[in-house]
């Protein structure tokens, strides 16, 4: 099965907010097989979800758990930074640079009360203090997964080409494929625990893009079912392309399934 949607799409700078793109502007095909496939055990990894900002004068504490749990799972623990709220606008209400309009949507969408709050595999607990989040991560490291998942990034023409491939490990999926493009190494402003403006602050693992909409791909897996995804997305000017890589994750009504992340080569 081959299902191809092309329209051609151009992002706009983060400047002080940021365009979004329809999810019918975008490259989607998928490949569906049923070949026989290795069904063995395989553990989740965690997606973290850091509902963060620059004006969050907390929000540095959360990143500094982060790299602590980066040091300790550095193959299975992945961190996205969702910069929103009212930490991420400036007095008269307008977007800050780091900031989605993607990521407000998901802001308000969670109902997060406070920043930082930590969501994860999306449990639907926001967790607010960030001492709770090591305990909120190890906890899911010995979870099953129910997909496997392959990823591959490639720049080419100012574009990043984007394989998934998910195989189905035990009975059948149904939610959504969702895809982001992060960026580690961005330096810009960022308000301390001490009150002080650090214009110096490196941000990593700062979401970017949701590639294929907001809320993902429809997807439904069978158990040995091997499936495969690819899109296409251009790259803005505001982003430096040594520094990117693309999140991809399953989810649904029980949070995330599997989540897997590659550097963009």
């Amino acid at each position: 099965m081959n299902i191809k949607i092309i329209i051609p799409s151009l992002l706009a700078a983060l400047l002080v907010g940021c365009d979004h793109i329809a999810d019918d502007e975008r490259l989607i095909e998928v490949k569906g097989g049923s070949t026989p496939v290795d069904t063995a055990v395989v553990l989740k990894n965690v997606l973290l979800e850091d509902f963060t900002g620059q004006r969050c004068i907390n929000c540095p504490l959360g990143a500094e758990v982060i790299e602590q749990l980066h040091a300790a799972q550095p193959e299975r623990f992945i961190a996205v930074g969702v910069y929103s709220g009212p930490f991420g606008k400036n007095n008269s209400g307008a977007l800050l640079p780091l900031t989605t309009e993607d990521g407000c949507t998901y802001y308000d969408y969670w109902k997060v009360e406070s920043q930082p709050g930590g969501m994860v595999n999306r449990d639907g607990r926001l967790l607010y203090n960030v001492n709770d989040w090591t305990a909120g991560v190890m906890g899911q490291l010995n979870q099953p997964a129910r997909v496997k998942m392959e990823l591959k990034a490639t720049l080419r023409d100012q574009a990043v080409d984007i394989l998934v491939q998910e195989t189905g490990l035990s009975g059948t999926v149904t939610g959504k494929l969702q895809v982001w493009v992060v960026e580690d190494g961005i330096v810009a402003i960022q308000l301390m625990p001490d009150g002080s403006s650090n214009r110096s602050y490196v941000h990593n693992h700062v979401l970017r893009t949701a590639v294929n909409g907001t809320w993902g791909t429809d997807l439904t897996i069978a158990a040995g079912e091997q499936q495969e995804h690819t899109f296409s997305q251009p790259i803005s000017d505001e982003w430096n392309p040594a520094n990117l890589s693309v999140v991809a994750f399953v989810y649904g009504d029980s949070g995330v399934e599997q989540v897997v992340k590659a550097k963009v080569n």
